[in-house]
């Protein structure tokens, strides 16, 4: 990978008469809660910047907002984690191509107490089936991101309706993951997370992992280039050396050896 982004660090703009000096040797990634709460950013992105002198901005929100702004041109590169809706944003032209990049999974929490009786359970369908039938309090992201979009999956394999539940049992904080886990923990609620998010998060209280292990819980990431074409703004050869460097050995290195408490948070598998 070229340093090339090291010459050239401002150029001059003309702007209604005023002369601007722009900072371009700069990207932003449209990306997740769970890759920012979980610190994971903070690890890498000092090594990306290292090699190549590009410093990536991240605007960590859920993944629909994620996808939402790239459509509209906000960003040059996109990385979250809902693949059937990164496969249609390439699809309809808002991305070039898309590469898995590492996965880890999902975890149902829950307080001590466990007043569905689900601690232990292997089959998140009929934990979350014994939630709704116990009416048992379970706060729910409620804000399109990519840990909402598999946790309405799941719901949609019970017998359960959750929109008519809503505000009642089953309540919608329409915030960030680290967020709803307080307001779980807060409320004794059960909750969906990410895995990363929980093995990162301080605020545990005496809520542990209730139900995990089943294959329905992976949770793949992918990275997209998003389209110059569409967008001619995009910055379209530091994106793409973002997204090279992340799918190489040392950014898939970088992403395996991040660690907490000694647990690795993300699986890197990138096809290289």
């Amino acid at each position: 990978m070229l340093k090339r982004h090291f010459i050239a660090a401002c150029t001059a703009l003309l702007l209604g008469g005023f002369s601007v000096q722009a900072d371009e040797s700069f990207i932003v990634v449209q990306s997740t809660t769970s890759t920012q709460n979980s610190g994971l950013f903070d690890a890498i992105l000092p090594q990306f910047f290292e090699e190549t002198g590009i410093e990536v901005r991240v605007v960590a929100v859920g993944t629909g907002q994620a996808l939402r702004n790239a459509e509209n041109g906000d960003g040059d590169v996109l990385f979250v984690h809902a693949r059937a809706a990164e496969e249609r944003f390439v699809e309809e032209g808002h991305g070039v191509s898309r590469a898995d990049v590492m996965y880890n999974d999902f975890v149902i929490v829950g307080p001590p107490a466990d007043p569905a009786g689900i601690a232990g359970a292997r089959d998140v369908v009929d934990a979350l089936g014994a939630i709704a039938a116990a009416e048992a309090p379970f706060a729910s992201r409620g804000d399109d991101s990519g840990t909402h979009k598999a946790e309405l999956a799941l719901w949609a394999e019970t017998d359960a309706d959750v929109t008519a539940a809503s505000g009642q049992w089953y309540r919608e904080t329409g915030l960030g993951m680290g967020a709803t886990l307080n307001t779980a923990i807060g409320m004794g609620a059960y909750t969906m997370t990410d895995r990363a998010t929980w093995i990162a998060f301080g605020n545990k209280g005496a809520h542990g992992i209730m139900v995990e292990g089943d294959p329905r819980l992976f949770n793949q990431y992918g990275i997209i280039l998003v389209n110059p074409e569409r967008h001619p703004h995009v910055k379209a050869d530091m994106g793409q050396d973002f997204v090279d460097w992340i799918l190489s050995e040392a950014g898939q290195g970088a992403i395996a050896a991040y660690k907490v408490e000694g647990q690795q948070l993300f699986f890197p598998n990138a096809a290289r």
